[in-house]
């Protein structure tokens, strides 16, 4: 069976490191996984966050790119809830000039303000974006993959997010539905926008640029039906919503219709993960990874990534541990073999056809490593062969 493997860089910043190194150490990782067999490298989209230098997908692929030839490209995802249809396909019409047939263009709907006169549901999970989970408290598939009880974003995390949109968007400004946005981006694409006198529009560059559009979902919320309604390729999150990662895979193949693109359901599933050598070193170097995600979800922006000796200090109490225990017990740690057999789990639970792969630790060294002992092992078990 193949399964390809994603690498999913968030642009880390380990303590110690400044922004120069970041950039240096994403091109060296673009090197080192394309020339390992991965299948694409995609960048996310984060903002206010110390710890994450990812901000602009477009802009990254644009630093990263030059110093790859074969691998996809592609971001995970644009926020498009405070940009425009427009911007994106143009700056992604650039992009494919430059890297002709290995663009993607991954969109997720992302916090936004809604319309004035939209009546809109109240609640946390709202605010995210994304659908509550079926189930309340922690259950497990068929072949044993955790789905922990679902997280409720607490004050601080709701507080952040009105920040930031505060900063993303201009005073006044809403977002259409994401729908609309969605089939904007694709009308685009394919020059099928009129003014008002039918006079068409060209967006220059974009139009009929060399792009695979992808739609990225938390849940089985809107992200997911639109993408099957309308044939996209679907991500769904098992790394920062792993409550929910079945049921949106679900919904997305449930509403799936078959486009000129895509006769059957296509989905990759992201996933943390570090690999080492032995069990032991994975786990010491995710040591930090508790007190990383406790930033984020305490409202406080994620912090650089913690040295080993940095990490007694960040000990996590009882209610911060809480905090992040989904995230924390569904990362995939261990040696390779450990790691491809919770991959193998991943796949059996949700017939992901892809998985994408994001890795956490404070030695740039060690990240590159994992990312290298994972698909050697992947390849071994015939899932993937070497792109190289």
């Amino acid at each position: 069976m193949t399964v390809h493997l994603t690498v999913l860089d968030l642009l880390p910043r380990s303590s110690g490191d400044d922004d120069a190194t970041v950039l240096a150490n994403a091109r060296s990782l673009a090197v080192a996984v394309e020339a390992a067999g991965y299948r694409r490298l995609w960048f996310a989209e984060h903002h206010l966050n110390p710890g994450v230098l990812g901000s602009s997908p477009a802009v990254t692929i644009a630093l990263v790119g030059p110093v790859t030839s074969r691998i996809r490209l592609g971001s995970a995802g644009v926020q498009i809830g405070h940009r425009t249809p427009l911007a994106t396909v143009e700056e992604f019409g650039l992009l494919a000039a430059a890297f002709g047939g290995r663009l993607d263009l991954g969109i997720g709907r992302s916090p936004s303000r809604p319309a004035p006169d939209t009546e809109q549901p109240g609640g946390p999970s709202h605010a995210l974006g994304r659908a509550p989970a079926r189930h309340t408290t922690e259950t497990r598939t068929a072949n044993g993959l955790l789905l922990p009880a679902p997280y409720t974003p607490g004050p601080g995390t709701l507080a952040r997010l009105r920040a930031t949109l505060d900063l993303l968007q201009q005073p006044g400004a809403w977002a259409p539905p994401y729908d609309e946005q969605l089939d904007e981006v694709v009308a685009l694409l394919e020059g099928s926008v009129t003014d008002a006198e039918g006079r068409r529009l060209t967006a220059a560059p974009g139009e009929g640029a060399d792009v695979d559009l992808w739609v990225l979902g938390a849940s089985a919320g809107t992200s997911a039906s639109v993408a099957g309604a309308r044939g996209l390729p679907f991500v769904a999150s098992y790394h920062h919503s792993p409550a929910t990662v079945v049921d949106a895979v679900e919904a997305y193949r449930a509403a799936f219709r078959p486009s000129e693109k895509r006769a059957a359901p296509y989905v990759a599933v992201s996933v943390d993960a570090v690999a080492a050598p032995t069990s032991a070193e994975a786990q010491r170097l995710a040591a930090g990874y508790g007190p990383w995600v406790r930033s984020i979800r305490a409202g406080e922006g994620a912090i650089p990534y913690p040295s080993d000796a940095e990490v007694p200090a960040l000990r996590l109490g009882d209610e911060d541990a809480a905090l992040v225990d989904d995230r924390v017990r569904t990362q995939l740690l261990g040696d390779p073999g450990e790691v491809a057999d919770r991959l193998e789990q991943v796949v059996g639970a949700t017939g992901a056809d892809e998985i994408a792969i994001t890795t956490m630790t404070h030695a740039h060294a060690d990240r590159v490593r994992s990312y290298e002992l994972i698909a050697a092992e992947w390849a071994r078990r015939g899932h993937a062969a070497p792109t190289a």
